[in-house]
Protein backbone atom coordinates (compact mmCIF):
# COMPACT_ATOMS: atom_id res chain seq x y z
CA UNK A 1 0.00 0.00 0.00
CA UNK A 2 3.14 2.28 0.95
CA UNK A 3 4.41 1.72 -2.77
CA UNK A 4 0.99 2.37 -4.35
CA UNK A 5 0.37 5.68 -2.40
CA UNK A 6 3.65 6.84 -3.30
CA UNK A 7 3.27 6.83 -7.21
CA UNK A 8 -0.15 8.90 -6.09
CA UNK A 9 -0.18 10.90 -3.22
CA UNK A 10 1.63 14.01 -3.06
CA UNK A 11 2.95 14.99 0.26
CA UNK A 12 0.50 17.14 2.35
CA UNK A 13 -2.71 15.76 0.68
CA UNK A 14 -5.93 15.19 1.97
CA UNK A 15 -7.70 12.26 1.85
CA UNK A 16 -11.27 11.39 2.55
CA UNK A 17 -11.83 7.75 3.04
CA UNK A 18 -15.33 6.08 2.43
CA UNK A 19 -16.07 4.46 5.31
CA UNK A 20 -18.68 2.19 5.30
CA UNK A 21 -18.19 0.47 8.85
CA UNK A 22 -17.62 -2.82 6.86
CA UNK A 23 -14.04 -5.03 6.77
CA UNK A 24 -13.15 -3.29 3.68
CA UNK A 25 -12.79 0.08 4.70
CA UNK A 26 -11.98 -0.93 8.86
CA UNK A 27 -8.76 -2.29 7.42
CA UNK A 28 -8.30 0.63 4.47
CA UNK A 29 -8.24 3.30 7.28
CA UNK A 30 -6.10 1.12 10.06
CA UNK A 31 -3.81 1.05 6.71
CA UNK A 32 -4.03 4.61 5.88
CA UNK A 33 -3.41 6.03 9.91
CA UNK A 34 -0.32 3.70 10.28
CA UNK A 35 1.16 5.39 6.93
CA UNK A 36 0.06 9.19 7.44
CA UNK A 37 2.81 10.00 9.39
CA UNK A 38 5.48 8.61 6.94
CA UNK A 39 3.87 9.94 3.96
CA UNK A 40 2.46 12.75 5.24
CA UNK A 41 -1.10 13.16 4.21
CA UNK A 42 -4.40 14.31 6.69
CA UNK A 43 -7.09 12.06 6.70
CA UNK A 44 -10.67 12.15 7.58
CA UNK A 45 -13.79 9.90 6.87
CA UNK A 46 -16.94 9.98 5.87
CA UNK A 47 -19.92 7.35 6.63
CA UNK A 48 -23.16 7.87 4.51
CA UNK A 49 -26.29 6.99 5.28
CA UNK A 50 -28.55 5.50 2.85
CA UNK A 51 -31.09 4.53 4.83
CA UNK A 52 -31.90 0.89 3.47
CA UNK A 53 -31.13 -1.28 6.27
CA UNK A 54 -33.13 -0.95 9.93
CA UNK A 55 -29.77 -1.18 11.21
CA UNK A 56 -27.92 2.23 9.35
CA UNK A 57 -28.17 3.98 12.57
CA UNK A 58 -26.24 1.25 14.22
CA UNK A 59 -23.41 1.16 11.49
CA UNK A 60 -23.46 5.30 11.91
CA UNK A 61 -22.68 5.01 15.70
CA UNK A 62 -19.86 2.38 14.94
CA UNK A 63 -18.13 4.34 12.60
CA UNK A 64 -17.98 7.59 14.82
CA UNK A 65 -17.28 5.58 17.76
CA UNK A 66 -14.20 3.97 15.84
CA UNK A 67 -13.16 7.30 14.17
CA UNK A 68 -13.58 8.99 17.98
CA UNK A 69 -10.98 6.21 19.08
CA UNK A 70 -9.02 6.73 16.04
CA UNK A 71 -8.59 10.56 16.54
CA UNK A 72 -9.91 10.31 12.80
CA UNK A 73 -12.51 13.20 11.95
CA UNK A 74 -15.86 12.23 10.65
CA UNK A 75 -18.33 13.64 8.41
CA UNK A 76 -22.03 12.05 8.53
CA UNK A 77 -23.90 12.04 5.00
CA UNK A 78 -27.57 11.28 5.36
CA UNK A 79 -29.52 10.71 2.06
CA UNK A 80 -32.63 10.80 0.00
CA UNK A 81 -32.45 7.74 -2.01
CA UNK A 82 -36.23 8.83 -3.61
CA UNK A 83 -35.08 11.09 -6.71
CA UNK A 84 -33.03 7.71 -8.27
CA UNK A 85 -35.29 5.23 -7.66
CA UNK A 86 -35.50 4.53 -11.13
CA UNK A 87 -31.98 3.26 -11.34
CA UNK A 88 -33.08 0.29 -8.68
CA UNK A 89 -32.25 0.46 -5.15
CA UNK A 90 -28.32 -0.28 -5.06
CA UNK A 91 -28.13 1.97 -8.22
CA UNK A 92 -30.21 4.66 -6.08
CA UNK A 93 -27.68 4.17 -3.32
CA UNK A 94 -24.60 4.29 -5.56
CA UNK A 95 -25.79 7.66 -7.39
CA UNK A 96 -26.74 9.27 -4.07
CA UNK A 97 -23.04 8.57 -2.49
CA UNK A 98 -21.19 9.21 -5.89
CA UNK A 99 -23.02 12.95 -5.52
CA UNK A 100 -21.40 13.14 -1.64
CA UNK A 101 -17.95 11.92 -2.67
CA UNK A 102 -18.11 14.17 -5.70
CA UNK A 103 -19.03 17.05 -3.19
CA UNK A 104 -16.37 16.65 -0.84
CA UNK A 105 -13.16 18.92 -0.52
CA UNK A 106 -10.43 16.92 -0.69
CA UNK A 107 -7.54 15.98 -2.94
CA UNK A 108 -8.10 12.14 -3.01
CA UNK A 109 -11.54 10.29 -2.08
CA UNK A 110 -10.53 6.64 -1.41
CA UNK A 111 -12.26 3.77 -1.40
CA UNK A 112 -12.04 -0.08 -0.52
CA UNK A 113 -12.61 -1.91 -3.10
CA UNK A 114 -10.34 -4.61 -4.13
CA UNK A 115 -10.13 -7.75 -6.29
CA UNK A 116 -13.11 -9.78 -5.67
CA UNK A 117 -15.06 -6.92 -6.13
CA UNK A 118 -13.75 -6.19 -9.83
CA UNK A 119 -14.19 -9.44 -10.69
CA UNK A 120 -17.66 -9.40 -10.04
CA UNK A 121 -18.20 -6.00 -11.04
CA UNK A 122 -16.81 -7.39 -14.74
CA UNK A 123 -18.90 -10.27 -14.43
CA UNK A 124 -22.14 -7.83 -13.48
CA UNK A 125 -21.43 -6.08 -16.57
CA UNK A 126 -20.85 -8.44 -18.95
CA UNK A 127 -24.22 -10.18 -18.59
CA UNK A 128 -25.83 -6.74 -18.68
CA UNK A 129 -24.20 -6.43 -22.67
CA UNK A 130 -21.94 -3.52 -21.45
CA UNK A 131 -19.61 -2.15 -24.21
CA UNK A 132 -15.70 -2.20 -23.84
CA UNK A 133 -15.43 0.95 -21.21
CA UNK A 134 -17.97 -1.00 -19.07
CA UNK A 135 -16.17 -3.90 -19.47
CA UNK A 136 -12.69 -2.56 -18.24
CA UNK A 137 -15.04 -1.91 -14.48
CA UNK A 138 -13.06 -0.01 -11.86
CA UNK A 139 -10.03 1.85 -12.44
CA UNK A 140 -7.60 2.66 -9.82
CA UNK A 141 -7.71 6.37 -10.60
CA UNK A 142 -10.17 8.41 -12.06
CA UNK A 143 -11.19 12.34 -11.80
CA UNK A 144 -14.67 13.03 -10.85
CA UNK A 145 -16.52 15.60 -12.66
CA UNK A 146 -16.90 18.85 -11.44
CA UNK A 147 -14.64 18.29 -8.48
CA UNK A 148 -11.21 18.54 -7.89
CA UNK A 149 -11.16 15.42 -6.09
CA UNK A 150 -9.93 12.12 -7.98
CA UNK A 151 -11.63 8.72 -7.22
CA UNK A 152 -8.47 6.49 -5.43
CA UNK A 153 -9.13 2.68 -4.88
CA UNK A 154 -5.65 1.20 -3.51
CA UNK A 155 -6.72 -2.07 -3.00
CA UNK A 156 -7.29 -3.31 -6.40
CA UNK A 157 -4.99 -5.13 -6.00
CA UNK A 158 -6.04 -7.08 -3.10
CA UNK A 159 -8.14 -9.81 -2.45
CA UNK A 160 -10.99 -10.44 -0.06
CA UNK A 161 -9.45 -12.97 1.60
CA UNK A 162 -5.79 -10.93 2.29
CA UNK A 163 -8.13 -8.36 3.56
CA UNK A 164 -10.20 -10.08 5.94
CA UNK A 165 -6.76 -12.07 7.33
CA UNK A 166 -5.40 -8.54 8.15
CA UNK A 167 -8.12 -7.53 9.77
CA UNK A 168 -8.13 -10.58 12.28
CA UNK A 169 -4.18 -10.35 12.40
CA UNK A 170 -4.93 -6.53 13.07
CA UNK A 171 -7.54 -7.16 15.95
CA UNK A 172 -9.81 -5.26 13.95
CA UNK A 173 -13.92 -4.87 14.48
CA UNK A 174 -16.52 -4.36 11.78
CA UNK A 175 -20.09 -4.47 11.09
CA UNK A 176 -21.38 -6.94 8.80
CA UNK A 177 -24.26 -5.63 6.38
CA UNK A 178 -26.96 -8.54 6.85
CA UNK A 179 -28.33 -7.59 2.77
CA UNK A 180 -24.95 -9.84 1.72
CA UNK A 181 -26.72 -12.71 2.15
CA UNK A 182 -29.02 -11.64 0.20
CA UNK A 183 -29.17 -13.66 -3.31
CA UNK A 184 -31.93 -12.16 -5.01
CA UNK A 185 -29.09 -8.75 -5.30
CA UNK A 186 -27.31 -10.05 -8.27
CA UNK A 187 -23.82 -9.39 -7.01
CA UNK A 188 -24.35 -11.10 -4.00
CA UNK A 189 -26.00 -14.05 -6.05
CA UNK A 190 -22.30 -13.78 -7.80
CA UNK A 191 -20.34 -13.55 -4.64
CA UNK A 192 -21.86 -16.59 -3.30
CA UNK A 193 -22.93 -18.61 -5.81
CA UNK A 194 -21.61 -17.94 -9.24
CA UNK A 195 -17.85 -17.56 -8.73
CA UNK A 196 -17.30 -20.13 -5.78
CA UNK A 197 -18.68 -22.86 -8.17
CA UNK A 198 -16.46 -20.88 -10.99
CA UNK A 199 -13.27 -21.03 -8.35
CA UNK A 200 -13.96 -25.36 -7.98
CA UNK A 201 -12.78 -25.40 -12.00
CA UNK A 202 -10.75 -22.17 -12.06
CA UNK A 203 -9.30 -21.79 -8.65
CA UNK A 204 -7.81 -18.35 -9.46
CA UNK A 205 -10.97 -17.09 -11.07
CA UNK A 206 -11.45 -13.74 -9.24
CA UNK A 207 -7.36 -12.65 -9.91
CA UNK A 208 -8.04 -13.83 -13.82
CA UNK A 209 -11.20 -12.33 -14.61
CA UNK A 210 -9.52 -8.81 -12.33
CA UNK A 211 -6.68 -9.03 -14.47
CA UNK A 212 -8.59 -9.32 -18.04
CA UNK A 213 -10.43 -5.96 -16.46
CA UNK A 214 -7.23 -4.48 -16.76
CA UNK A 215 -6.70 -5.37 -20.22
CA UNK A 216 -9.78 -4.11 -21.00
CA UNK A 217 -8.59 -0.75 -19.59
CA UNK A 218 -6.07 -0.86 -21.46
CA UNK A 219 -8.02 -1.51 -24.92
CA UNK A 220 -10.08 1.44 -24.09
CA UNK A 221 -7.49 3.96 -23.08
CA UNK A 222 -6.23 3.20 -27.36
CA UNK A 223 -9.81 3.82 -28.62
CA UNK A 224 -10.06 7.02 -26.29
CA UNK A 225 -7.08 8.38 -27.56
CA UNK A 226 -8.06 7.49 -31.66
CA UNK A 227 -11.77 9.08 -30.60
CA UNK A 228 -9.99 12.21 -29.57
CA UNK A 229 -7.84 12.45 -32.81
CA UNK A 230 -10.61 11.57 -34.91
CA UNK A 231 -13.06 14.02 -33.21
CA UNK A 232 -9.67 17.08 -34.17
CA UNK A 233 -9.58 15.84 -37.81
CA UNK A 234 -13.21 15.62 -38.26
CA UNK A 235 -14.46 18.69 -36.07
CA UNK A 236 -13.72 22.27 -35.06
CA UNK A 237 -14.53 21.32 -31.24
CA UNK A 238 -18.41 22.67 -32.00
CA UNK A 239 -19.52 20.09 -35.04
CA UNK A 240 -18.34 17.16 -36.69
CA UNK A 241 -18.21 17.31 -40.67
CA UNK A 242 -21.01 14.52 -41.39
CA UNK A 243 -18.63 13.18 -44.47
CA UNK A 244 -15.27 12.83 -42.54
CA UNK A 245 -17.26 11.09 -40.02
CA UNK A 246 -18.71 8.37 -42.69
CA UNK A 247 -15.15 8.23 -43.86
CA UNK A 248 -13.99 7.05 -41.06
CA UNK A 249 -16.45 3.21 -41.24
CA UNK A 250 -18.99 3.40 -38.68
CA UNK A 251 -16.82 1.77 -35.81
CA UNK A 252 -14.81 4.17 -35.38
CA UNK A 253 -17.29 6.68 -36.09
CA UNK A 254 -19.72 5.00 -33.11
CA UNK A 255 -16.00 5.55 -30.83
CA UNK A 256 -15.94 9.54 -31.59
CA UNK A 257 -19.74 9.64 -30.35
CA UNK A 258 -19.41 8.22 -27.63
CA UNK A 259 -16.01 9.72 -26.65
CA UNK A 260 -17.63 13.36 -27.77
CA UNK A 261 -20.59 12.86 -25.59
CA UNK A 262 -18.22 11.86 -22.71
CA UNK A 263 -16.03 14.71 -23.05
CA UNK A 264 -19.27 17.07 -22.75
CA UNK A 265 -20.11 15.12 -19.48
CA UNK A 266 -23.25 13.09 -21.24
CA UNK A 267 -23.33 9.39 -20.08
CA UNK A 268 -22.50 6.87 -22.26
CA UNK A 269 -25.59 6.16 -24.94
CA UNK A 270 -26.74 2.58 -25.04
CA UNK A 271 -25.52 1.00 -28.69
CA UNK A 272 -29.13 1.46 -29.72
CA UNK A 273 -29.05 4.90 -29.42
CA UNK A 274 -25.68 4.99 -31.13
CA UNK A 275 -26.49 2.89 -33.61
CA UNK A 276 -29.92 4.82 -34.41
CA UNK A 277 -27.75 8.44 -34.90
CA UNK A 278 -25.90 6.59 -37.07
CA UNK A 279 -28.47 5.10 -39.29
CA UNK A 280 -29.52 8.54 -39.29
CA UNK A 281 -26.99 10.43 -40.62
CA UNK A 282 -26.00 7.80 -43.31
CA UNK A 283 -29.44 7.48 -44.34
CA UNK A 284 -30.80 11.19 -44.31
CA UNK A 285 -30.24 14.30 -47.00
CA UNK A 286 -27.99 17.09 -46.21
CA UNK A 287 -30.48 19.26 -45.29
CA UNK A 288 -32.58 17.24 -43.15
CA UNK A 289 -32.88 17.06 -39.71
CA UNK A 290 -31.58 14.66 -37.12
CA UNK A 291 -34.02 13.44 -34.56
CA UNK A 292 -31.89 12.33 -31.68
CA UNK A 293 -32.28 13.87 -28.13
CA UNK A 294 -30.26 13.07 -24.76
CA UNK A 295 -31.03 14.43 -21.34
CA UNK A 296 -30.22 18.16 -21.40
CA UNK A 297 -28.92 17.73 -24.96
CA UNK A 298 -29.29 17.48 -28.53
CA UNK A 299 -27.73 16.20 -31.79
CA UNK A 300 -28.51 18.50 -34.51
CA UNK A 301 -27.68 18.80 -38.26
CA UNK A 302 -26.55 21.53 -40.66
CA UNK A 303 -25.04 21.98 -44.01
CA UNK A 304 -23.69 18.65 -43.72
CA UNK A 305 -22.52 19.22 -40.13
CA UNK A 306 -23.58 17.53 -36.72
CA UNK A 307 -23.93 19.65 -33.45
CA UNK A 308 -24.32 18.85 -29.95
CA UNK A 309 -26.25 21.59 -28.22
CA UNK A 310 -26.95 22.04 -24.59
CA UNK A 311 -31.07 21.86 -24.34
CA UNK A 312 -31.63 25.70 -23.60
CA UNK A 313 -34.82 27.67 -22.07
CA UNK A 314 -36.44 29.44 -24.48
CA UNK A 315 -36.07 32.89 -24.28
CA UNK A 316 -38.96 35.58 -25.10
CA UNK A 317 -39.10 38.42 -27.47
CA UNK A 318 -39.31 40.60 -24.71
CA UNK A 319 -35.88 39.61 -23.68
CA UNK A 320 -33.76 43.34 -22.32
CA UNK A 321 -30.36 43.66 -20.51
CA UNK A 322 -28.48 46.83 -19.99
CA UNK A 323 -24.91 47.05 -20.91
CA UNK A 324 -23.35 49.61 -18.43
CA UNK A 325 -19.82 49.89 -19.52
CA UNK A 326 -18.47 46.65 -17.80
CA UNK A 327 -15.93 44.16 -19.52
CA UNK A 328 -17.83 41.24 -19.29
CA UNK A 329 -21.90 41.32 -18.99
CA UNK A 330 -23.16 37.62 -18.11
CA UNK A 331 -26.32 36.48 -20.26
CA UNK A 332 -27.34 33.05 -18.44
CA UNK A 333 -30.83 32.91 -20.11
CA UNK A 334 -29.04 32.87 -23.13
CA UNK A 335 -26.18 30.59 -22.16
CA UNK A 336 -22.71 32.86 -22.35
CA UNK A 337 -21.38 35.99 -21.31
CA UNK A 338 -20.61 39.21 -23.93
CA UNK A 339 -16.79 40.59 -23.48
CA UNK A 340 -15.91 43.91 -24.26
CA UNK A 341 -12.09 45.06 -25.07
CA UNK A 342 -11.17 47.77 -25.21
CA UNK A 343 -9.31 48.73 -28.85
CA UNK A 344 -7.27 51.98 -30.37
CA UNK A 345 -9.12 52.31 -34.12
CA UNK A 346 -10.92 49.18 -33.83
CA UNK A 347 -14.63 47.56 -33.47
CA UNK A 348 -17.56 50.51 -32.11
CA UNK A 349 -16.71 54.06 -31.65
CA UNK A 350 -16.89 54.25 -27.36
CA UNK A 351 -18.04 57.82 -28.29
CA UNK A 352 -20.53 56.49 -30.21
CA UNK A 353 -22.09 54.16 -27.56
CA UNK A 354 -22.22 56.68 -25.21
CA UNK A 355 -25.25 58.89 -26.94
CA UNK A 356 -27.68 56.54 -26.24
CA UNK A 357 -28.44 53.39 -23.55
CA UNK A 358 -26.80 50.33 -24.89
CA UNK A 359 -29.02 47.40 -24.45
CA UNK A 360 -28.69 43.37 -25.33
CA UNK A 361 -31.90 42.06 -27.08
CA UNK A 362 -32.59 38.92 -29.14
CA UNK A 363 -33.87 38.45 -32.63
CA UNK A 364 -37.72 39.14 -33.52
CA UNK A 365 -37.29 38.91 -37.24
CA UNK A 366 -36.77 41.76 -39.57
CA UNK A 367 -33.64 43.25 -38.33
CA UNK A 368 -31.20 44.59 -40.57
CA UNK A 369 -27.64 45.91 -40.10
CA UNK A 370 -24.88 47.28 -42.47
CA UNK A 371 -21.63 46.00 -41.79
CA UNK A 372 -19.75 47.04 -45.02
CA UNK A 373 -20.17 51.05 -45.84
CA UNK A 374 -20.37 49.98 -50.01
CA UNK A 375 -23.19 47.85 -49.62
CA UNK A 376 -26.97 48.49 -48.14
CA UNK A 377 -28.60 47.32 -45.18
CA UNK A 378 -28.84 43.40 -45.25
CA UNK A 379 -31.14 41.57 -43.42
CA UNK A 380 -29.87 39.28 -40.19
CA UNK A 381 -31.33 36.63 -41.64
CA UNK A 382 -29.36 36.77 -45.02
CA UNK A 383 -25.70 37.38 -42.91
CA UNK A 384 -26.93 34.12 -40.58
CA UNK A 385 -27.00 32.23 -43.83
CA UNK A 386 -23.86 33.68 -45.43
CA UNK A 387 -21.68 33.04 -41.87
CA UNK A 388 -23.54 29.56 -41.63
CA UNK A 389 -24.78 30.00 -38.14
CA UNK A 390 -27.19 26.75 -37.68
CA UNK A 391 -31.14 28.30 -37.41
CA UNK A 392 -31.29 27.19 -33.43
CA UNK A 393 -28.41 29.50 -32.84
CA UNK A 394 -30.25 32.22 -34.39
CA UNK A 395 -32.43 33.68 -31.47
CA UNK A 396 -29.85 32.98 -28.80
CA UNK A 397 -27.52 35.18 -30.71
CA UNK A 398 -27.06 38.53 -28.22
CA UNK A 399 -27.52 41.54 -30.26
CA UNK A 400 -26.20 44.95 -29.13
CA UNK A 401 -28.47 47.93 -29.74
CA UNK A 402 -27.42 51.74 -29.11
CA UNK A 403 -30.82 53.58 -28.36
CA UNK A 404 -33.03 52.10 -31.28
CA UNK A 405 -29.84 51.47 -33.10
CA UNK A 406 -28.63 47.59 -33.89
CA UNK A 407 -25.10 48.49 -33.88
CA UNK A 408 -23.34 44.80 -33.34
CA UNK A 409 -24.01 41.15 -33.67
CA UNK A 410 -20.97 39.09 -32.15
CA UNK A 411 -19.49 36.75 -34.85
CA UNK A 412 -21.23 38.52 -37.78
CA UNK A 413 -20.45 42.07 -37.96
CA UNK A 414 -20.98 45.46 -36.54
CA UNK A 415 -22.86 49.14 -38.22
CA UNK A 416 -20.48 50.67 -40.02
CA UNK A 417 -22.09 53.68 -38.75
CA UNK A 418 -20.72 52.93 -35.71
CA UNK A 419 -17.18 52.04 -35.99
CA UNK A 420 -14.25 53.33 -34.53
CA UNK A 421 -12.21 55.86 -36.65
CA UNK A 422 -8.49 55.53 -36.47
CA UNK A 423 -7.20 56.20 -33.27
CA UNK A 424 -10.16 56.33 -31.98
CA UNK A 425 -11.44 54.68 -28.35
CA UNK A 426 -13.03 51.90 -29.58
CA UNK A 427 -14.42 48.24 -28.06
CA UNK A 428 -14.16 44.79 -29.95
CA UNK A 429 -17.53 42.67 -28.66
CA UNK A 430 -17.64 39.30 -28.54
CA UNK A 431 -20.10 36.68 -27.48
CA UNK A 432 -18.36 33.65 -25.08
CA UNK A 433 -21.06 31.00 -24.41
CA UNK A 434 -20.72 28.92 -21.61
CA UNK A 435 -18.98 25.39 -21.32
Amino acid sequence: MAAALLQTVPQGAHLALGLSGGVDSVALLSILLELAPALRFSLRAVHVNHGISPNAGRWAGFCAELCGKSQVPLQLETVDLSPYRGLGIEGAARQARQEVFARLEADFVVLAQHRDDQAETLLLRLLRGAGLRGLAAMSSLRSFPGSRARLLRPLLEVSRAEIEAYARLRGLEWVEDESNADTVRQRNFLRREAIPLLKRQFPAASATIARAAAHLAEAQELLDAMAKADLERCGDGTAVEIQSLHQLGEARAKNLLRHWCEARGIRALAAARINELVRQLRESRAQSRVSLSVPGWSFLRYRDKLYLEPAGENVGPDFRESWDGENALPLLALGGALKFKPEEGRGLSLEKLRQAPVTVRVRQGGERLRPDSRRPRRTLKNLFQERGIPPWRRDRLPLLYCGEELVSVPGVGEACEFRAAAAEAGLIVTWEPFE
